[in-house]
């Protein structure tokens, strides 16, 4: 179906913008930390694609990785993530007011 809100038939891809999404709605599902295995169980990545999108989710400063001595690294939402969660649920539902 819609490839930006995510609603799809089985067998499409997602757009790159709900990936974006799908990740930042985990971490913040999560009370806002989780580690990078499960995130990338949970969002349904190749490791390889995975790696991708938090490198420049970290760059864009969308994420942070926390770091937390012998139990690794987690990452969590900057302030910049929380607003583009937003914003990008302001757009989808403007998609889905006007049946676009």
């Amino acid at each position: 179906m819609d490839k930006v809100s995510g609603e799809r038939a089985s067998g499409k891809k997602r757009h790159r913008l709900q990936v974006i999404h799908d990740i930042l709605s985990i971490i913040s599902d999560h009370r806002n930390s989780i580690r990078p295995t499960p995130l990338m169980r949970y969002s349904n990545l190749s490791s390889m694609s995975f790696s991708e999108y938090c490198t420049e989710l970290v760059e864009k400063e969308l994420i942070k990785e926390v770091a937390t001595g012998k139990r690794g690294k987690y990452l969590t939402l900057t302030d910049k993530g929380f607003r583009y969660l937003e914003r990008y649920r302001l757009i989808i539902g403007l998609l889905d007011e006007f049946d676009l």
